[in-house]
């Protein structure tokens, strides 16, 4: 069990998050949404209470300097996510919208199994309806460009957010690097990257070379098709099919060398 402390001067704000949080997780059980077991209240302090995810966070091995995924956990990670997203949009009683997919957002489990987490801005999308209205909300980098300018909340958001997110996942970098002379957000960094025909340059170098190549170059079309345009976007069904070859791809690269990467079973 783990618990998220609500850190805000308003009693107004705390409560309209923690409802947001408990009504939209409450009844949604999936096992690629971190579950919520209760809250409480203790004088002026106010406590989510989740299911505890061991292995903390993804941008806390993606971004930590003493701790390295392989390239077989970052796939997994990525479907896992992506699967949590594809329930969401599906959702029978209306698409849910996350609206802050992030790393920090992105929980791992025992088995590095991700759990996505925080649904204090999301949104319902009633059935027959393709976006609702809304101030813009989420965390800098990772807001589609398009809901920037139109405020029209629906699910392609999300996929953005999560190209965004797997782009790191592939190269370990932040959303925009601002300790360089020209800084340039990761999307159009890859873009240039690619353009020039170099994909390694963009691999996290922590890998130190151990993945499929082609799986990678899969991966990284994908993470920037969810960042072209809103119309060039796939749904996120779509994005689970395409992690999967990549992930086939690389574990029968996997059975035909000697020096296999460490996936989920060994937890390593």
């Amino acid at each position: 069990m783990s618990m998220l402390q609500l850190n805000t001067s308003s009693k107004t704000v705390i409560w309209r998050l923690l409802f947001r949080e408990v009504t939209s997780l409450s009844h949604v059980r999936h096992q690629n949404l971190v579950a919520l077991l209760g809250f409480c209240e203790e004088e002026d302090e106010y406590f989510l209470v989740y299911e505890l995810c061991p292995n903390g966070n993804l941008s806390e091995w993606i971004f930590g300097k003493d701790k390295v995924l392989s390239w077989i956990q970052r796939l997994e990670i990525a479907i896992d996510s992506a699967r949590g997203l594809w329930f969401l949009h599906t959702y029978p009683e209306g698409c849910i919208v996350h609206r802050d997919i992030k790393p920090s957002n992105i929980l791992l489990g025992m088995n590095f199994e991700a759990k996505l987490s925080d649904f204090g801005l999301s949104k319902v999308i009633d059935q027959g309806e393709s976006f609702v209205s809304s101030e813009v909300r989420g965390t800098f980098g990772y807001v589609d460009p398009e809901y920037q300018s139109n405020r029209h909340v629906n699910s392609s958001g999300d996929v953005y957010s999560f190209g965004i997110v797997l782009l790191q996942i592939l190269s370990g970098k932040k959303v925009i690097n601002m300790n360089v002379k020209n800084p340039k957000p990761l999307d159009k960094m890859a873009k240039v990257l690619t353009r020039g025909g170099s994909i390694k340059e963009f691999a996290d170098p922590r890998l130190e070379g151990e993945y499929s190549a082609k799986a990678f170059a899969l991966t990284l079309k994908l993470a920037l098709s969810c960042t072209a345009l809103k119309q060039q976007r796939p749904s996120m069904e779509q994005v689970v099919i395409q992690l999967e070859r990549a992930l086939d791809i690389s574990t029968r690269a996997i059975t035909s060398t000697p020096q296999a990467t460490p996936d989920r079973s060994t937890g390593l």
